[in-house]
Formats: structure tokens, sequence, C-alpha cells
């Protein structure tokens, strides 16, 4: 029965609820709260409002491919109900990403996002063996230099080639 009536959504164009982490997002959060214990560090909440948006940016850079000439993988594109951004390594635009927490859901602080592209499927121990190879990615894992701080929300997406994680100082009222 259950088949079925997710059958009957995908031909009518439903999508499940976007705030249900799947089975390799899930994976990925598993891998990611071992690996911040392994450094003495507690484990992070899932986060249904951060989780939401993560899932809504890995298929945005799906899609969308908003990652064009000096645009990186935190960058929106303008093909969805949120203010399209061109996020470049200066960091210049810092605040559009940002924000994205707050203009897509009611989480009420900042979003703080590492991103990791595969040439095919992105995978959890794939994802986060790029992001552990990046001093900048792995210090937002393990709250290392300016990330010094506690994280009390944590959100994941992935589709196709791409993983998201978003990171939030606040806890999440939706949880």
């Amino acid at each position: 029965m259950r088949i079925l009536l997710l059958s009957i959504l995908f031909l009518f164009g439903f999508t499940l609820s976007a705030q249900e982490a799947t089975k390799a997002e899930k994976e990925l959060y598993d891998l990611v709260m071992k690996y911040r214990k392994q450094n003495g560090l507690k484990e992070i909440p899932m986060s249904k409002s951060l989780t939401k948006v993560a899932q809504i940016h890995a298929k945005d850079l799906k899609e969308n491919q908003p990652v064009k000439g000096n645009c990186n993988l935190h960058s929106w594109s303008s093909k969805g109900e949120w203010s399209a951004c061109c996020y470049t390594s200066d960091h210049a635009k810092a605040r559009c990403m940002w924000d994205k927490p707050r203009e897509l859901t009611n989480y009420k602080g900042n979003g703080y996002e590492i991103s990791h592209w595969s040439g095919g499927t992105a995978t959890a121990e794939g994802s986060l063996a790029g992001w552990k190879k990046s001093k900048a990615h792995n210090n937002v894992i393990l709250n290392k230099g300016i990330w010094d701080d506690e994280w009390k929300a944590i959100g994941i997406g992935m589709n196709g080639g791409y993983a998201v994680i978003w990171f939030g100082k606040e806890e999440d009222s939706e949880e």
C-alpha cells in the first residue's frame, strides 16, 4: 500500500516532506557525529529546518547548476522560491547564504554551509573524506578556528553528485 501511495504522489508531481532525511543523509549524519565524537565533541541535533534547506540547496545545485564563472557551491540559482546569489571565494555575499534558513524556514538563526561535489553520485563516505581533507571545511565540522563555537543544529542534503551540510548556532524550534 505504501509503495502504491508513493507512486501516486510521484506521478502527480508531489514530493515527500523535504524535512525527512534519506538513508544516505542519515548515513552522512552518523559518520559526521562519529567523527566529532572521535575528536571529543558532542553530537549535534538533526534540524528539520536545516535539513529542508540542505535538501533544497542540493536539488538546486543538481538541477540548476548555479556554479558558473566565479560562483561556487554556496551559490543559489534564480529558479526557485528564494533569492538568487552568486557566492564568491572572497565571501563578499556571505549574508545571502547565511540568510537561507530564515528565508526558507522558521529557523531563527544564520546557517553555515559546507558543500561537496562528486563527478558521480555523492556518498556519505566520499563527502566526509573530502571535507576532512580541507582544513576550512574540517574546521567547521570540528568547531575549530573561527568556528570555535557550539553547533546546536545540523541539516544534511544529498542529491546526485552534491552533498551539503548546514550548521546553526541556534536550536531548531521545528524539532
